[in-house]
């Protein structure tokens, strides 16, 4: 089905958007586990971040040194921004501000493409319109509901800021800049969702915005001369720069906020103008026709899973290389950015687990990239879900191809990508700091081997995804739930001091802390033994139960 030019509806326009609460209602009801769990990771982030600071720094001269000290480092201007302020709200805004507003973009993306054109690519939508649901109404429930979400992470933010002691107005500037971001992308997914009939490139094109703001912000900053006071012109071109030029306790500059309410009101108003111009399910960009003969390496299960998830892979493992080169440049300065403040050093042994002060940093970097690994995995698993949901797993099984095949396509990619992604990370943090350091022959096979020793954990939560999919099906959903959980306890853990019992309950806590730990046969063998015990799992129920 092509896009077809309508004419715009005559008359008044609130018929148009009958049935957006019914439609709100469902969306939050669907959504009741996905949002809950965005909105407490980004909370409790905020909330580890502002009591780290506070400990670790506890006088004005050690905040000032540290804001000093991060503002001449371009590595790390780029990687968390530039530095307003001092006091803890800004050292605050400047450490966890800009990662917030990322996830907040993200979360809004999701929210909106799965409530518009998703259920157009699977027929629900149509099924809805039969009845008294306006023309308009699933748009506007779908901005709704990202709005909600958005709206919880402003209360949630603002709240934990002002519980802390910080300024009123700062702690609303940082909530509004947050939940604005959000909305953001909402918008600009909103319009992603009009013009494209699959709701996968809807994501990407709404991602691609997002990743090429953050590179935008990224260069800017480091670009930026290290004694000024002001931003880069890239960072003002970024919608993720304008959240970081709200400024919160350092200025509190409101008019920055009307930057993201006039994006926000052009992607809406452009949204709505072209949802009114096209026939239901169909999008503005036609699909491209594919070749009269498909090459050999399409044949069969595997090859179509991998024709489905090989752009994904091949960007995630663009982003992680140059992750790691980042990581890898940033990692020699690590005695210089903690200096004599015994607070950090003892949280980076505690994330990293050594003496030695650059392994400890290495090991959490080579741990963050382990844990992000995860998302990608879960996604690819999950792609086994929307494929029975959309009707497209069925005519595949109605052949000669069996579910066990099926789905091993799909899981060939969740188990081998996370392989081709960390020794792209790994490689290039590696290279990095060997170059940095003047020893790339030593330094990349060990941090490359770090890197490759974060794959247990990870396939222990393929494995997880893969039970959750096969045995669980209709609670799909709480696999993001539990990839938010262990992101949480590793990132937000060592900074709150959580019990070590705790931390365990997520496998990466089992893994030695490479590079420079000792390592044993014994966490790899029973990480391996899970990893290998759950999709069995999974995939034994999947084969008996009924497709949906």
């Amino acid at each position: 089905m092509t896009a077809a030019v309508l004419p715009l509806p005559r008359g008044g326009s609130a018929h148009h958007l009958t049935g957006t609460g019914a439609l709100v209602r469902l969306a939050l009801r669907r959504d009741r586990v996905l949002i809950p769990v965005w909105v407490l990771v980004v909370a409790a982030a905020v909330s580890g971040v502002e009591r780290s600071l506070e400990s670790l720094y506890g006088t004005g001269a050690e905040r000032a040194k540290l804001a000093a000290d991060m503002n001449a480092n371009g590595s790390l201007r780029a990687l968390y921004g530039a530095v307003f302020g001092d006091s803890y709200g800004a050292l605050t805004t400047w450490r966890i501000g800009g990662y917030a507003a990322l996830l907040a973009g993200v979360m809004s993306l999701l929210i909106v493409i799965r409530h518009s054109r998703e259920e157009e690519e699977t027929g629900r939508q149509e099924a809805l319109s039969a009845a008294m649901v306006g023309r308009r109404a699933p748009l506007t429930s779908a901005l709704a509901t990202a709005a909600l979400a958005d709206a919880l992470l402003l209360v949630s933010c603002t709240a934990i800021l002002l519980g802390a002691g910080q300024p009123a107005a700062g702690s609303l500037a940082f909530g509004l800049a947050i939940a604005l971001s959000g909305l953001m992308f909402g918008a600009v997914a909103a319009v992603a969702a009009q013009l494209t009939e699959n709701a996968r490139l809807a994501k990407g094109i709404a991602g691609a915005v997002l990743g090429a703001a953050f590179v935008l912000r990224a260069s800017g900053d480091a670009a930026r001369e290290a004694a000024s006071a002001g931003s880069h012109p890239m960072v003002w071109v970024s919608p993720l720069g304008w959240a970081e030029n709200v400024r919160p306790f350092a200025g509190d500059r409101w008019w920055v906020l009307l930057l993201p309410v006039g994006l926000i009101a052009g992607c809406v108003a452009l949204a709505y103008t072209l949802a009114g111009r096209r026939d239901l399910g169909a999008g503005f960009v036609r699909p491209r026709p594919g070749p009269a003969h498909a090459p050999a390496s399409l044949a069969g299960a595997y090859g179509l899973a991998w024709r489905l998830q090989r752009g994904t892979l091949l960007a995630w493992a663009v982003g992680f290389a140059f992750a790691g080169a980042v990581f890898g440049g940033i990692a020699d300065g690590a005695q210089d950015i903690v200096g004599d403040n015994t607070g950090t050093r003892d949280l980076i042994r505690r994330m990293g687990g050594h003496v030695a002060l650059t392994d400890a940093f290495l090991s959490t970097l080579v741990g963050m990239l382990g844990l992000i690994c995860v998302v990608f995995t879960a996604g690819s698993v999950l792609r086994l879900r929307d494929e029975e949901t959309n009707g497209r797993a069925e005519p595949l099984l109605a052949n000669t191809v069996g579910r066990l095949r099926w789905a091993g396509g799909h899981l060939v990619i969740a188990y081998a990508g996370p392989v081709l992604i960390l020794a792209a990370g790994g490689l290039a943090m590696g290279l990095s700091y060997g170059i940095t350091v003047g020893d790339v022959s030593g330094e990349l096979p060990r941090i490359l081997l770090a890197a490759l020793a974060q794959l247990p954990a990870v396939w222990v939560l393929t494995g997880l995804a893969v039970l959750v999919v096969g045995a669980l099906p209709r609670l799909s959903a709480a696999v993001w739930g539990l990839v938010g959980s262990v992101i949480a306890l590793g990132w937000l853990g060592p900074v709150l001091e959580l019990p070590q019992a705790v931390l365990d309950v997520s496998p990466f806590g089992h893994l030695p802390k490479l590079p420079g730990a000792d390592v044993t046969a014994t966490p790899y063998v029973w990480l391996l033994a899970l990893a290998l015990a759950l999709p069995a799992a999974g995939l034994s129920t999947l084969r008996g139960r009924d497709l949906d």
